[in-house]
């Protein structure tokens, strides 16, 4: 049985996964503004060069597809409030200590509102279509992990920092500009949940869990408890506290009373979709909030569609507030 939620204080923190990907930079910026704003705590963009689903299509691979880095530059320009970040970006297309260097200055112009999301990379159409290797998924588990060892030491040393690893090297390297305040290194998110490899990570250098709603278990609250625990045996393995690390989820979600809309968009975008009335919704994100999940961003929203983000807002956020 269902149990509305009472409106009480919340520290559940609301953001929105942002499309880049066939739409125009006019609509971004409609998003945004709007966003910035309303009571959204953050905004949150992909990072893949051509468009997801192409196959190789010309048509397809022609539409728009704006930059995760620059994009983000762009907006903490246009924002004061909203913190920042990418959902993920992906090793394999940039030196990680590049991407360091770029997080550092994207941290300084936002005053500290950056949040560097990083995974394995995963699409291998882009990579043969820019000349990137594509290596097996063992070497890009590799290659993440110690990106992720080299990314953290450059943002939490501020001497210059040495490394020498199989994929990735720095000598006598430091980062300046670092992060916007020097006692709050930039956090970092590790894009991902599996078991063996991916949450080990992220218990070793990460400060951000994400589950995605497009995984395969989907926003099953049991999936999240699963996965948690697993992370809390890595944690215990290194010595962490596990409370360290952050929580977050990003959700497919819809709101809407009509059954068959919302059974048509769960079986298009998966089981993690969270489609129903606004009271159902409400109650899911309650069952979240309960078992330790901090942040949500949405996904699904049309990009450049005020209504809907005011929508939320107006019927779920303030649920909350």
């Amino acid at each position: 049985m269902s149990h509305p939620r009472l409106i009480r204080e919340s520290k559940m923190d609301f953001g929105v996964q942002v499309n880049v990907y066939r739409v125009t930079w006019q609509d971004i910026v409609k998003s945004v503004q709007t966003m910035e704003a309303g009571h959204w705590d953050s905004i949150w963009f992909a990072d893949h060069h051509i468009p997801p689903g192409g196959g190789g299509d010309d048509i397809e691979e022609s539409k728009n597809a704006f930059e995760g880095l620059t994009t983000i530059a762009a907006i903490a320009g246009m924002t004061k409030k909203l913190r920042l970040g990418n959902l993920v970006l992906g090793n394999t297309y940039r030196n990680p200590g590049h991407t360091a260097l770029i997080a550092g200055t994207l941290d300084t112009i936002s005053q500290g509102r950056f949040t560097l999301g990083i995974g394995a990379g995963w699409y291998e159409r882009e990579h043969t279509a820019y000349g990137w290797q594509f290596p097996s998924m063992k070497e890009r588990q590799d290659r993440l992990e110690e990106a992720c060892e080299l990314i953290r030491l450059l943002f939490h040393h501020h001497e210059p920092v040495d490394f020498q690893g199989k994929y990735y090297q720095l000598s006598h390297a430091q980062l300046s500009p670092a992060n916007h305040d020097s006692s709050k290194p930039i956090p970092i998110m590790v894009g991902g949940t599996g078991p063996k490899r991916t949450l080990r990570t992220l218990a070793r250098y990460g400060d951000v869990m994400n589950l995605d709603g497009w995984e395969g278990g989907g926003l099953k609250l049991e999936y999240y408890k699963f996965k948690s625990n697993i992370l809390e045996k890595h944690c215990e393995e290194f010595g962490r506290d596990p409370n360290e690390i952050r929580r977050t989820l990003t959700m497919p979600c819809l709101i809407t009373n009509d059954k068959a809309r919302a059974d048509a968009m769960i079986a298009e975008y998966g089981e993690g979709t969270v489609a129903g009335s606004k009271q159902y919704v409400i109650d899911r994100i309650g069952e979240f909030e309960e078992a330790g999940i901090e942040e949500i961003m949405f996904g699904y929203f049309p990009t450049g569609n005020s209504d809907v983000l005011e929508r939320f807002e107006e019927q779920i956020i303030k649920a909350f507030r």
